[in-house]
């Protein structure tokens, strides 16, 4: 198939990339490059990608109306992933309107050029930080999801919101994917995993939020990878079931998906930090500290509508991925 990505130089969009080509699909890679972080280690991710016959690398802004029409027109995509947004939760709380310029005007120019070309399938990133005050375990795709707290979750609730929109309007086939705590090698240098490296290999202190007790649902690029070309492959059909009296935000009357892509076995924080002490080699100074605003104590995903439609389910420990990823950070930065 022919499948644009957008986000081709980010963490999940390179690595998602990669493996498409592997399989055969020619993919247009759109991506503008900006300086939310090193900039380079976003060009040693598309190093690996622009080489090979089969991918097509474009420079454009997802807000860019003109040239996202541009892109659909000229390279006619049967299928889309957008993993292009900006990214953090805190982030969010500085920079807002990056936020409103990448994740919402820039989608509606996603969804209006698979409206306009006749795209098979969207697939779009979603996040778990939809979940927002929910404390009910596990994060299930079927639970009301209307208290957001960050802008950057507020945003990703947004695209579920406009997608099922087009699924109805249009019958434009729409899925979005709630990624849990993504990491692994070729990971962002915002995350958790990267900055608490970095800080312990040069002796420096690393911040420990909510005094190490938060829990996160880790997952493993491998595993986020599988998870989205499983779905990708599943084009959604319209659940006879549904009922307007008893609505199930995870389905629709119009062919509209939701699925959670998540380790589905939280961590506690202090364990992620020994594994990765014991990866490194090395001990960490830690600086404990209160739970920083936007954040949730505790992520953990319901992965059953996933396991059932396109039999997969995340299954990496963190025993494994976290060995990975330092064994690449050291080829990386020749540490």
């Amino acid at each position: 198939m022919k499948i644009l990505i957008t986000g081709t130089a980010g963490f999940i969009g390179a690595a998602l990339a990669q493996r498409l080509l592997d399989r055969g699909d020619e993919i247009v890679g759109l991506d503008n490059l900006n300086d939310y972080y090193d900039v380079r280690l976003k060009e040693a991710r598309l190093a690996r990608l622009t080489s090979h016959p089969g991918f097509t690398d474009v420079r454009a802004s997802l807000e860019d109306r003109e040239a996202m029409a541009r892109v659909f027109a000229e390279h006619r995509p049967q299928r889309v992933v957008n993993l292009a947004a900006q990214a953090g939760v805190r982030y969010s709380l500085k920079n807002p309107h990056a936020y409103v310029d990448s994740n919402l005007v820039g989608f509606m120019n996603i969804l209006e050029g698979c409206r306009h070309h006749g795209v098979e399938h969207l697939v779009y990133a979603s996040s778990s930080s939809v979940y927002g005050a929910n404390t009910r375990m596990p994060f299930s795709v079927h639970d009301n999801v209307d208290h957001p707290v960050s802008l950057y979750a507020a945003s990703k609730k947004a695209n579920e919101l406009m997608a099922h929109t087009y699924s109805h309007l249009y019958g434009l086939p729409t899925t979005g994917l709630r990624f849990f705590t993504v990491y692994g090698p070729w990971g962002r240098p915002d995350m958790a995993l990267f900055i608490f490296t970095r800080n312990i290999l040069a002796g420096r202190p690393i911040d420990v939020y909510n005094y190490g007790k938060c829990r996160r649902d880790f997952t493993y690029i491998d595993d986020i990878v599988e998870g989205v070309i499983r779905t990708l492959d599943k084009i959604p059909e319209p659940n006879p079931h549904w009922s307007g009296e008893a609505p199930d935000s995870a389905t629709s009357l119009a062919p509209y998906r939701l699925y959670n892509i998540g380790n589905h076995q939280p961590v506690e924080l202090m364990r992620f930090i020994e594994v990765l002490e014991e990866a490194l080699g090395q001990k960490a100074e830690k600086n404990l500290l209160p739970l920083q605003p936007g954040d949730v104590p505790a992520t953990y995903a319901d992965v059953d509508d996933l396991m059932r439609d396109v039999g997969f389910q995340p299954a990496t420990p963190i025993e494994e991925g976290i060995p990975r990823f330092v064994a690449w950070y050291r080829e990386f930065y020749g540490t």
